[in-house]
């Protein structure tokens, strides 16, 4: 069987005519070539009438223009091929002689012609003259609707603001449109009116996506912050554990120091070490002895003073920091007056000031310690004053030594 076709061995192109063998071996540098039964396809728009030579070059179109519907006319063309390159007529070679030289290189490439209509209303509708041409070149001039809709969807091409070029032997006959200008322009307000509307619900769409984005963002936050509260819950609770049992461990080795501080006063004594069963003998006849014959010493400023302080760190012992702040602010207040016993700024305290309410007033046992140091409330108890005849230079020392050593011990009020 006679070849139909010239097949490129590099690319699979297929070819009707040596003149396309030729340009193709031009553009591509392919130079496998071999004659072939296999026909050129001849589909056929039945929209545009647009001849598509390959199943890929109508796919592109039909995503171009949406047209899906083709006519297949390859048995109308299929025609034994000629491998002998043309003729040249005498009489035209006579008269240029370079033009048999001029066919070998490579063609002009010029802008398609368009339908000039459609180009300016394309152009009054907005769209620049290189998108518009590109557009009504690529939708086969099909219409004003075509050419839109082929630039919404390619609006995003990075070539799409390029002029398109052709060779300049091509020649594409643009349809005439057959609306009138009233038509032309209600389908022009149309168009506009759908583009519209298609900006609006993809600006809706994203606008959705972003705030479903940001309800996303706002739920991850709040969950890390949830964790972060759950582990600085735990490390306090932790820490709290951790204190508690510092504390119990302290408290057991005080214990411990006066049980063998006892025995060793006993030892120095030439007493017999006590026994366990005696250790703790029943407090009531002991309490009843006592009574009976020991009498009862009364408790000291300093004794006091100490008891006022450890009660006052057993009350608010959750909150160290706090009542080392009271212990601190008392002690300015006696250093006050053992430096300057004459001014009587410093013997009078406004029991309503917010700092000496936040330092000092609102614990339990503060005003007493003050009190305990001569301190008297006045002017029906808005203020605590020291009478200048009251100031005892060994009660503020005693009180002095009370509060440095409640600040400086560790393991003061711990039992």
């Amino acid at each position: 069987m006679a070849g139909v076709s010239i097949k490129c061995g590099d690319c699979g192109a297929l070819l009707r005519t040596v003149e396309e063998v030729k340009d193709h071996a031009e553009l591509t540098s392919h130079s496998n070539f071999s004659e072939s039964t296999e026909p050129v396809l001849n589909l056929v728009c039945t929209a545009c009438s647009k001849p598509c030579r390959s199943k890929t070059e109508s796919d592109l179109h039909t995503r171009r223009t949406g047209h899906t519907e083709f006519v297949d006319k390859t048995s109308e063309t299929v025609k034994p091929i000629s491998l002998e390159a043309p003729k040249v007529d005498a009489a035209a070679s006579s008269e240029n002689p370079s033009g048999a030289a001029s066919t070998d290189q490579n063609e002009e490439m010029v802008v398609p012609e368009v339908d000039k209509k459609l180009l300016e209303e394309l152009e009054s509708m907005g769209f620049s003259t290189t998108r518009a041409t590109r557009a009504l070149h690529y939708s086969g001039n099909a219409g004003l609707e075509a050419a839109v809709n082929w630039i919404v969807e390619h609006e995003n091409d990075p070539d799409i603001d390029q002029m398109p070029l052709v060779p300049a032997n091509t020649k594409i006959e643009a349809p005439k449109s057959s609306l009138t200008p009233e038509e032309l322009k209600a389908k022009q307000q149309e168009l506009r009116e759908r583009a519209r509307k298609k900006k609006e619900e993809e600006e809706k769409r994203a606008e959705r996506e972003r705030e479903k984005e940001r309800i996303r963002i706002g739920k991850e936050l709040l969950e890390a912050k949830r964790i972060e509260e759950d582990n600085e819950r735990k490390r306090l609770l932790a820490l709290r554990k951790a204190e508690k049992e510092e504390e119990k461990r302290a408290r057991e080795k005080i214990k411990q120091k006066l049980e063998e501080d006892k025995a060793e006063r006993r030892r120095r004594l030439g007493l017999p070490p006590e026994e366990p069963s005696a250790a703790k003998p029943s407090p009531a006849p002991v309490v009843e002895e006592k009574k009976s014959f020991v009498p009862v010493r009364p408790a000291t400023k300093a004794e006091q003073m100490r008891e006022c302080l450890r009660s006052l760190k057993q009350n608010h012992k959750e909150d160290d920091a706090r009542v080392k702040r009271a212990f601190q602010t008392l002690l300015t207040y006696v250093g006050n007056v053992a430096r300057n016993p004459d001014e009587e700024k410093f013997r009078k305290i406004r029991l309503s000031n917010q700092s000496f309410q936040d330092r000092v007033g609102s614990l339990k046992g503060g005003i007493e310690f003050l009190e305990i140091c001569g301190f008297e409330k006045m002017d029906g108890g808005e203020f605590l004053f020291l009478p200048r005849n009251k100031v005892e230079m060994a009660i503020l020392n005693s009180a002095g030594s009370e509060l440095d050593s409640a600040i400086k011990n560790p393991f003061f009020g711990v039992l």
